[in-house]
């Protein structure tokens, strides 16, 4: 059960990076070749994360952890491809991976819709409040980094 579980998120992994090669050749005019090479490798990435989570012991930490470490790893000089990595990934934009991401989002959210009709209008002022606190903290935290830093 645990192999067939591994394997969907494997091949789940795949299908977004290829949705999302075809996003970044067709939007942002990639080469169809660079945009596939750079998201497998960003597959990759997530797949080596996900199978770190899976390991017992380990799996007491969220999964967007184990894949940012590996992520991070396979950037550092510390892995010997680490220049071929970022060269590829380079190439694939960031809106072109997100696209295929939060619509599968949605799609997940969208069979709880029997929950958000419980809590009707209510979940509007929570919304509002996330949306609003999360960007002025972050507008503050970066108005301080950056007059920090000198830039402004």
């Amino acid at each position: 059960m645990a192999i067939n579980k591994s394997l969907e998120m494997v091949l789940m992994f795949v299908l977004v990076g290829l949705i999302a090669a075809c996003g970044n050749a067709v939007g942002y005019k990639v080469p169809l070749i660079d945009s596939v090479l750079g998201t497998l490798v960003i597959a990759a990435i997530a797949t080596v994360g996900y199978l770190i989570s899976k390991i017992p012991g380990l799996h007491k930490l969220p999964l967007i952890f184990w894949v940012s470490v590996a992520a991070v790893f396979a950037a550092t000089p510390l892995f010997p491809l680490h220049e071929q990595v970022l060269a590829l990934t380079g190439k694939v934009q960031f809106l072109a991976v997100c696209t295929p991401v939060l619509a599968l989002a949605g799609l997940s959210i969208g069979k709880d819709i029997h929950m958000f009709k419980k809590i009707s209008w209510r979940i509007v002022p929570v919304a509002l409040a996330v949306f609003s606190g999360t960007f002025l903290f972050a507008a503050i935290i970066a108005e301080f980094s950056l007059r920090w830093g000198g830039s402004i």
